[in-house]
């Protein structure tokens, strides 16, 4: 009679395990505790959440002791201590938990607005880019990018700058112009 050997698969040695890299906090991947290191933003918002989160339940659950404890008990000087305890110290872990909640509820809409507000300046300064590339371009050349001078100014600006669009006495720098300061509008 022969008998098979079956056994099971050796565990990989410890030089062989798989590693999982861990997300790096500059990363942006958007998980674990380390992207919020340096935004406070969002840890104030977290931190709360969670402290009302906390404590708006946790004074619910006291006043229902205070209650309990005041109708278990015959005497009246032992009625006013639950309901003192219970029943004020609850409704005010009740009040601030909301307090707080009510905060991290104002705390997220901030920072959803910070967030729209960051991509609409975004996509006006592409529009303002595309829109001024657009009308700077004549017969297939280029001219926003073309140093100019107005009049007999120390200052080099660019043909679009909006501190010369309204000048009429624009004259083209040549190779000589060390003498000039450049915009600080325009940066040419």
């Amino acid at each position: 009679m022969t008998t098979l050997k079956t056994s099971a698969p050796a565990p990989p040695a410890t030089s062989q395990r798989l590693s999982v890299a861990l997300p790096r906090a500059g990363s942006g991947s958007g998980s674990g505790a380390a992207p919020l290191k340096d935004n406070h933003y969002q840890l104030l918002q977290l931190v709360l959440f969670w402290a009302g989160a906390i404590l708006l339940p946790l004074g619910l659950v006291v006043i229902v002791l205070g209650w309990y404890g005041a109708a278990n008990t015959p005497y009246q000087y032992d009625q006013l201590s639950y309901l003192v305890s219970g029943g004020l110290l609850g409704l005010g872990l009740t009040f601030a938990g909301g307090f707080l909640y009510f905060g991290a509820w104002l705390a997220r809409i901030a920072s959803d607005n910070r967030e729209s507000a960051r991509r609409l300046a975004d996509t006006l300064l592409v529009l303002a880019d595309v829109t001024s590339r657009a009308a700077t371009t004549t017969d297939g050349v280029d001219v926003s990018g073309v140093p100019v001078t107005a009049g007999d100014g120390t200052t080099i600006h660019r043909r679009d700058c909006p501190l010369i669009a309204h000048r009429d006495d624009l004259r083209v720098v040549g190779e000589a112009n060390g003498h000039l300061t450049p915009c600080r509008v325009c940066r040419p």
